[in-house]
């Protein structure tokens, strides 16, 4: 055979010796084949060529399989399942009731972004959905490389094509200690902060990005005391009272919530950017995901702590002090 039976071997050929081996009669396959009886011949005849040797022979009971007719016909069965199955997965995923769907999502999204994904695997149990995590970079590189099916970002790399899904308002400010000197004051202006250590993200993030933006409308070259690439991190200093931090709100809502953080009031903040649901434009989503792409759009700004719970908590922790 050397290497023709895997080559040319057609399913029309596989169905002819199924068909025949059922029946036991050329005519009778070709009429369920829907076939002329010298189509099916040819079928076979091709086959056994393929195979090298008789997959049938003629016996007074009818056509009979040899014994490598019924390996050829064991091969047949499990191509059809194979076949079988591939349909129902592929007739599942066009309901949206199965398949995957791949995310992305920046660094500051990992505090909201598990629960939106709970919602949407209660509403369709059998997608499998794959949450990769990272930074800015990391996660607008995975969408140039076709990685992801969806990225939940605030601002997609400008060199990609993208669909984006608005999900809702991004509040950043700056967040202290409970117990810092000016927590209990209110109307603060950024020169206020002329001499305090400021706690930030790396380069290149977004939130360091935004920070540096917002000191340099007001000409206040802030004091940097320590680079984190972790909001993690970055909470468990300010608490510690190392210093304060220009950071997203909805990555310290537990810790406004029990009043270990506290928003700082000062002019021109919070500053709102947003989080979008992101697709590239140019890749062709399946139902699944793109099922996801509409949940979040429609659902997901359900999931972010509100613009009312920013301003309550900020105004508690300050009154409380």
């Amino acid at each position: 055979m050397a290497g023709h039976f895997s080559r040319e071997l057609t399913l029309r050929q596989l169905r002819a010796l199924t068909a025949a081996a059922k029946h036991r009669s050329i005519t009778a396959a070709a009429k369920q084949l829907h076939l002329t009886q010298p189509a099916v011949t040819l079928q076979l005849r091709n086959l056994q060529s393929l195979a090298g040797m008789p997959l049938l022979q003629r016996t007074s009971d009818g056509m009979l399989l040899t014994d490598a007719g019924l390996e050829v016909l064991a091969l047949t069965e499990r191509i059809e399942a194979a076949i079988a199955s591939c349909e129902t997965s592929l007739e599942m995923i066009a309901g949206k009731t199965a398949g995957r769907v791949s995310i992305g999502a920046v660094s500051t999204a990992k505090y909201f972004v598990p629960f939106a994904i709970a919602a949407f695997a209660k509403l369709h149990p059998k997608i499998d959905i794959v949450l990769r995590i990272g930074n800015r970079e990391e996660i607008r590189q995975a969408l140039r490389g076709y990685d992801l099916d969806l990225a939940i970002m605030g601002q997609p790399p400008p060199d990609v094509p993208v669909e984006k899904r608005l999900m809702g308002e991004h509040p950043h400010a700056i967040v202290a200690a409970a117990g810092h000197w000016l927590a209990k004051d209110s109307g603060l202006a950024v020169v206020d902060l002329t001499y305090e250590t400021i706690i930030t993200r790396e380069r290149g993030s977004g939130t360091r990005m935004l920070m540096e933006q917002f000191f340099q409308s007001s000409d206040l070259q802030p004091k940097i005391g320590m680079e984190m690439d972790s909001n993690e991190t970055i909470k468990q200093a300010v608490i510690a009272g190392l210093g304060i931090a220009f950071i997203s709100l909805h990555t310290v809502a537990s810790e406004l919530a029990d009043g270990r953080l506290v928003v700082l009031d000062v002019a021109g903040l919070p500053i709102m950017r947003q989080w979008y649901a992101v697709r590239r434009s140019d890749k062709t989503l399946l139902p699944p995901a793109q099922a996801m792409l509409e949940f979040l759009g429609e659902e997901g700004a359900s999931y972010l702590p509100s613009p009312e719970f920013v301003r309550s908590a900020r105004a508690v922790n300050v009154s409380g002090l």
